[in-house]
This record gives structure tokens, sequence and C-alpha cells, in this order.
């Protein structure tokens, strides 16, 4: 099993912010870089800037060597399937070729969609969208041209340019359901449910058999566990709850892994055992790089 980072970068996280992520992740040995695709934060819309994703990792990918990029995920609502397929494969071709993964669901927070004009349909439609979008960007990444009429998207011959120089790996996130298992049994290369126990996670992998699964959880971690429970409270200050602490914490711990670093290598092997390909690790301390550091030292482990 293999460990991520992920970093929701809609939450202030500037440029500076990203290269210094991306610098630590190349100096600790985590060897992918996840970012949410959001234009709006869920924090403090005013204050904290949202960097477009895309447009980030384009220069993250410039400026590192070994570190892979991706998206968790991209709402199949924000770009057309074609822009789509072009934008990540001019990442691919700034890093070098093979260090690019795209992510893709169907879009969920409609505050964003109703502040910058994106579409919003019902989620009967936007799994719709997804299903199409799966199969235009994969034709467009592994034929030469491309005409497809569905009912969402329309290609007429189109050039299947540019060709990623290795084609990026896709994942679709999606909670076990047929919108998403379906389209991604066909056309992904793995499957991923967010903020799940690991016995949640056993019963979505029984429904995408050959399907590499994967999961996104928080993390909030430590040398020690003290350390853990100081970073806790900082996570716990970023906004204001209606609930204390300690009720805070109970709860979030059910659904992520806080603790020290032996106490998360516990945790991380009960995703192991029922058969987890890689857990994205949230971490919302974004300027907090002793994480990074630890993340890495965890990695080792499940080598």
């Amino acid at each position: 099993m293999r460990l991520a980072l992920m970093v929701e970068g809609q939450e202030g996280v500037t440029w500076e912010h990203w290269c210094a992520l991306a610098d630590a992740c190349e100096a600790h040995g985590v060897d992918t870089l996840f970012r949410s695709d959001h234009y709006i934060s869920q924090s403090n819309e005013t204050a904290n800037v949202a960097h477009d994703a895309w447009t980030t990792l384009a220069g993250l990918a410039a400026r590192t060597t070994t570190l892979r990029l991706g998206t968790l995920v991209s709402p199949a609502t924000f770009r057309l399937p074609g822009l789509l397929a072009n934008v990540v494969a001019t990442v691919d071709h700034i890093s070098g070729g093979g260090r690019v993964e795209l992510g893709l669901g169907a879009g969920w927070m409609e505050r964003e969609h109703r502040a910058y004009g994106f579409p919003f349909p019902e989620t009967k439609t936007r799994l719709a969208m997804l299903a199409e979008q799966l199969e235009i960007v994969h034709r467009l990444w592994t034929e030469d041209r491309v005409t497809f009429r569905g009912e969402h998207y329309t290609l007429e011959d189109a050039p299947a340019q540019p060709q990623p120089l290795a084609k990026p790996r896709i994942l679709v996130g999606g909670s076990g359901t047929r919108g998403t298992v379906e389209p991604a049994s066909k056309f992904a290369d793995e499957y991923n449910t967010p903020f799940v126990s690991p016995e949640e996670l056993a019963r979505i992998k029984a429904k995408v058999p050959g399907l590499p699964v994967s999961t996104m959880t928080g993390v909030i971690i430590g040398e020690t566990r003290a350390d853990a429970l100081e970073r806790a409270r900082m996570v716990y200050g970023r906004v204001q709850r209606e609930v204390g602490f300690e009720t805070w914490l109970d709860r979030y711990a059910q659904r992520a892994i806080v603790g020290s670093v032996d106490e998360a290598a516990a945790r991380l092997r009960e995703y192991a055992d029922v058969g987890c390909e890689r857990v994205m690790l949230q971490h919302l301390l974004h300027t907090d790089l002793e994480p990074v550091r630890l993340i890495g030292v965890l990695g080792e482990q499940f080598v």
C-alpha cells in the first residue's frame, strides 16, 4: 500500500505554500501530491485564496523532478472533456511524462457552482456527464481521432492531440454506487472512495473487482500523541464549531487517522489488510511541513 499527500487547495494555499509542500514531498519520499479542485473556500470565502487546480499543477510539474501530481477530484461540471484532456496532457508534457494523475468525479459543492456560473444539474445528470467525460478523455489519450455523440457532449472527428507522453492514471471518485462504478470499471485505473472505514472500503472494493481501490482520509499526525493532539487543536480552531474539542475529536477520529507515527501505522495497516492500494492523507495545516516528513516515514513501512 502506498501513501500520498492530499491538500485542500481552496483553503488559502498560496503559490509559495505549494512550492514548499512539493519540495517537502520530494525531500521526504512522499511520491504523490494530490490537491482538491475547487474555486471557493468552505471555511472563509473572502480570505482564503483558491488557485486553479490544473494551473497550479502545471507550475509544480515544471519545478519538480520526481513528484507525481494529480487532482482528487476534478468535477465533470467544470470543464468540457476535450479541454480537460488537453489540459492534463499538457501538464504531463511539462512534467516530462508519467507524473500526472487525473481524479474525476461528478461534482458536489453547489455553492461554488452557483457562485461562478458552473452548471449544477441534478445528481443523475452529473453522473451521466461524468461517464461521458471518462470515455472521451480515455479515447483522446489512446486513439488518433475521436468522434463521439452522447447526450451531453459531441465530438466531430477530433484530432487526439496533444497525446500525453505517458497516459495519465485516471481515478474515479465515488461511494460505490452504480453511477460511478460502471464507468470506472470501463475507463479508469483506480477507484477512490473518501472517508470510509476499512470495513466500508472492503465492501466497496467488492463492487469493483479487478480495479485498484484507494481512499482519502484525514490525518493529524505527530512524533508523539501529544504532538498530534496539539495539531488537532489547531485544526479544530480553523473554523467555528458547534461542539467542544473532545466531542469533535472523537467524531473526527472515527473517519480519520489521529495520533503518533506508530498509532497511524497501526490504523493504516487495517486498510492494507482489506486490500486498499493507496491512502491519500488529507493534511489541513498546509503551512506545517513536519507532518509531510512523518508521512514519508510512515510510507517506508508500507513499501
